[in-house]
This record gives C-alpha cells, structure tokens and sequence, in this order.
C-alpha cells in the first residue's frame, strides 16, 4: 500500500527570505502611496466628484486580501526582465507625478509597481490570478480635466432634456432653459457634479466589481453586463436628477439642497445596484445552461 508524501516544506532560510521580501515590497509600496492617500483623503475625496477614491481603496485592499492565499501557492518562477521592466514604468511615473503633483500619475502608477512587484516574486502566474485586481486600480485614477469638461456639457443638456420631458409628460409645470430647470417656484442648474460623468465613472466600478463577484462563465451573458454598465449608469442618473427635482418642489429648495440632497446619491447607488442585479438575473434565466462559479477572491474575501 503506497502513499503520497506532501512536499518538503520549505527550509526556515528560505522562507525567512520570501517573508522578508513581501514584507520589504509592502512596506516599500506603503512608504510611495501612503503619502498619496492622506493627500487625496484630505483633499479629492472630500469632493463630490472624487468621493468614491476612498471606497474604491477600500476594495482594492479586500481584494488583494483575498488573493493572497493563492498567490503564495503559486510555485515562484520570478520573470525578473519583464518584471523590472514594469515595475520601472510605475516608478518613472510615480516620480514625475510627485515632482510636478501630477495626481493622476501618481495614481496611475500603482497597477504597475503592484505588477511588476508581482512578476519580480512570483512571475506571470501571479499576474494571471491578481489581474482584476491589478485592473481595478484604474478606478482610483482621477478622470482627466480634458475628458471631463468635453463631456460634462452634453451630459449635462441630455440629462436636462430628459427628466423636463419625463415629468412635464406626467403633469409638473416644468421647463428648461439649457440646463437651468424651472419647476414651479423653484430654479435649479444641473451643475457639473450632477452631469453624471463622475457617477458613471464610479458606478462603472461597481458594475464591474459586481460582474467578478458573481463570475458568470457565459461569454455573452458578461458581453451584455458590460455594455450595460453605462447605459444603467446614465439611467441612475436620470433618477438621482428626478428625485432632486421633486424633492424641491415638494418640500422646498432648502431640502433639495439639504440632507436630501446627499440621500439622492444612495437613490443613485440603489437604483444602479438593482438594475444590476434584475438584467443579471435576466440573463441567468435567459442563458439557463450557463453555471457560474465565483471567483477565488470572493470565497476568500468572505471566509477570512
């Protein structure tokens, strides 16, 4: 009878040195951005635009908390060129980023030296299992100024034209000029925060963060996700404009500038999340055969 020995651990020597290297990486990557998020919690992420920084931080440490148990079963197989390579992109544009207080290179940098530190210590296998991780760093980077002010004015006309025809068609005395709405008593400029430019940037984050949660297998069932994500995200929208809308011209302006004002954005993240969930639900039924497995990081994420 014949039985199967596990593999030799490894020796105390070695492991002290693959301890001390995660341990020199982490705190390395902590001294580089550490700096970066205390600048932006009291700074971007105070604003409504940039709001979601610190949430979109929060998800990034749970998922790579997550993936860390498997990333160190991944046997090493360091690709040090590559490796190097990467990680010096990250920090060419960190640098520059902190010498010239470019905030969207110093936020840029981080897939890269997470990336190349990842391919330095374990090699391309670790970047295969991290990958969404590494992705969604892309959320932390603040939309440039270019971007946003060639979008900002039509969003901000559609959404105008929009909820004026919505609700004159269901009896308010309500007209636009541009983007200045007049409902009753009451004027109200659909400013720049409420173009839903910043919104859909952030509720692109959880729509894609939803997608890897529930790790449909359908090639086309996560074709469809994706190219919802705008879309549900504009609709939200709409909604958050409507609710504020109502809300000053049924109790007032102070209200619609108030404490209600804010719960307007959960009426947006609300409104989003259950458009998620109902089209997923929707192509699940649809695309019947389709098993789904969730993936690594949410089993782990939520077991430790």
């Amino acid at each position: 009878m014949s039985s199967v020995l596990p593999a030799p651990p490894l020796g105390s020597a070695e492991a002290g040195n693959v301890n001390r290297s995660w341990l020199l990486a982490g705190f390395g990557f902590a001294v580089m951005y550490l700096p970066v998020y205390w600048w932006a919690a009291n700074g971007i992420w105070q604003t409504e635009e940039q709001g979601h920084g610190a949430l979109i931080l929060a998800v990034m440490v749970w998922l790579f908390w997550g993936l860390r148990e498997s990333i160190a079963r991944v046997p090493a197989q360091p690709s040090r060129g590559l490796g190097w390579c990467v990680f010096a992109v990250g920090l060419f544009m960190y640098v520059v980023g902190r010498i010239l207080e470019i905030s969207i290179f110093q936020f840029a940098s981080q897939p890269f030296v997470a990336a190349g530190v990842l391919l330095l210590l374990k090699g391309p296998a670790a970047i295969r299992i991290a990958w969404f991780a590494l992705f969604y760093f892309i959320f932390m980077i603040p939309l440039p100024d270019i971007i946003v002010d060639a979008v900002t004015g039509p969003l901000k006309r559609w959404i105008s034209w929009i909820v004026v025809e919505l609700l004159y068609a269901v009896g308010y005395p309500i007209s636009r000029n541009g983007v200045v709405l007049t409902v009753g008593q009451y004027q109200m400029l659909v400013a720049d925060a409420c173009s839903g430019l910043h919104s859909m940037y952030s509720l692109s984050a959880l729509g894609t963060l939803f997608m890897y949660i529930m790790g449909r297998k359908s090639l086309l069932h996560n074709a469809i996700m994706l190219a919802s994500i705008l879309p549900i995200a504009f609709v939200a929208n709409i909604v958050r404009v409507m609710a504020l809308v109502l809300i000053t011209f049924h109790f007032g302006d102070e209200a619609g500038q108030g404490f209600l004002h804010g719960a307007a954005g959960i009426v947006l993240m609300l409104v989003a999340l259950v458009g998620f969930f109902a089209l997923d639900a929707l192509l699940d039924r649809i695309f019947r055969g389709s098993a789904h497995s969730p993936p690594s990081v949410a089993s782990a994420g939520l077991s430790s």
